[in-house]
């Protein structure tokens, strides 16, 4: 169970994601990967969840991210929640496609009398499903803007304002490097408290688009 008790050290701070961060990506998505809660008692194969909803931002060529890292020694600098996208989300799905999910594929076969398979969960099963057929983005998302994120934080780092900042540094590499003005999400619609909280950043649902998906205009982000 992931440890809710809040964090005591100073030392935290906002990074840039790199590729030497994504075992700590793969844990925290798995460990808030049930609408905000553990997913760990669903999987046997519990980096599945972080195969695809987190390792290929720091993997694929235009993805994007900063993580929320405890400088402390003993900590050495890991990750305790991320914000992860892309600024062209059309690319980051060319790019899946040909370097990230063949490899996947191969180790993860659909086939059910594979060896391992056996072995998986309803939601391991879900996932694998996920590797041969990934999700693509909507045309009402795209409409609104060609770049996306995700973000996910350990409970000890929740309600603390480190998600608002994280939101904000995506925020700002997007206007600045890439001259971006806004940027869309996913969520799981079981997830009110998360809801909750992107509508109080500005983030509002996207007419034509499924529910949960929700867009922000840099303009309205209540940073």
């Amino acid at each position: 169970m992931a440890d809710s008790t809040p964090t005591k050290s100073k030392n935290l701070h906002i990074r840039r994601a790199t590729a030497a961060d994504a075992p700590a990506l793969s844990r925290i998505c798995l460990l808030t990967g049930d609408a905000g809660a553990s997913a760990a008692p669903l999987h046997n194969h519990g980096e599945l969840p972080g195969l695809v909803w987190a390792e290929p931002y720091v993997h694929m060529p235009s993805g994007l991210g900063f993580v929320l890292a405890d400088a402390d020694a003993d900590a050495g600098d890991a990750p305790l929640g991320y914000i992860l996208g892309t600024p062209d989300t059309r690319a980051f799905e060319r790019e899946l496609d040909a370097a990230w999910f063949p490899r996947l594929r191969s180790a993860y076969p659909l086939d059910v009398d594979a060896p391992g398979t056996q072995e998986r969960t309803e939601a391991d099963a879900r996932y694998v499903r996920l590797l041969h057929a990934p999700p693509r983005a909507g045309a009402a998302a795209l409409a609104f803007s060609p770049a996306h994120m995700h973000v996910d934080l350990l409970p000890a780092c929740q309600r603390q304002g480190w998600g608002r900042r994280l939101v904000a540094a995506l925020v700002r590499a997007l206007r600045e490097e890439h001259g971006l003005g806004a940027l869309w999400l996913g969520l799981d619609p079981r997830n009110v408290g998360a809801r909750a909280f992107y509508e109080r950043l500005g983030f509002r649902p996207l007419e034509g688009a499924p529910e949960g998906v929700m867009g922000l205009t840099f303009e309205e982000f209540k940073e």
